[in-house]
C-alpha cells in the first residue's frame, strides 16, 4: 500500500522513498490532510489503523522493542491542527 503517489510508504521500515525519512513524512500528512478534509476522526482512524501496522513491523525490526514516538509521529500531528 502507498499513500502517495510521489511520497509513497516503503514497507516494513515505514520511510518516504522519495525524502528517505520517516513516514508520514510533511508532503504525506499535507495530502492527507487533503484527502480527509472535514473528516478529521476518519484521518484519526486511518492513521491509527496504519500506527497499528507499523508497531508489528518496526518492532520486529527493532529486535523486539518498540520504536519511541510513534503516536505522536502517526496521530499526535493531527490533533495539534
Amino acid at each position: 500500500m502507498t499513500e502517495n503517489a510521489e511520497h509513497p510508504l516503503v514497507k516494513p521500515a515505514w520511510r518516504c522513498r522519495t525524502c528517505g525519512i520517516a513516514w508520514p513524512c510533511s508532503v504525506a500528512k499535507l495530502r492527507l490532510l487533503g484527502r480527509y478534509r472535514g473528516r478529521p476522526d476518519e484521518l484519526v482512524e486511518h492513521l491509527k489503523a496504519l500506527q497499528a501496522e507499523a508497531t508489528e513491523h518496526l518492532t520486529e525490526l527493532y529486535g523486539g522493542k518498540t520504536p519511541d514516538g510513534l503516536t505522536e509521529r502517526f496521530t499526535g500531528w493531527v490533533k495539534a491542527r
